[in-house]
């Protein structure tokens, strides 16, 4: 799946997720603190898009942002 990666409207980085779902790095630098909007690209599926804005809190830390896909269905949630 690729995810895009926006702060005030500019796009800063596009990734894509492994086999298990999951990015290891997100954006080449880290993300300083501020507010972010994710787009899941969503392939094969009656949403094809995924927005959610999220608040990052700072470069020193990791945050895992789970995410439920069904085909009419989605649900995100902050993971520990």
């Amino acid at each position: 799946m690729r995810v895009e990666v926006y702060r005030d409207g500019e796009l800063l980085a596009t990734a894509a997720s492994d086999a298990d779902g999951r990015i290891a790095r997100l954006a080449p630098a880290p993300l300083v603190r501020g507010t972010y909007r994710l787009v899941f690209r969503v392939p094969s599926s009656f949403v094809s898009r995924l927005e959610i804005d999220v608040t990052v809190a700072g470069p020193d830390r990791h945050d895992h942002i789970p995410r439920l896909i069904a085909p009419y269905a989605r649900t995100v949630y902050r993971g520990s």
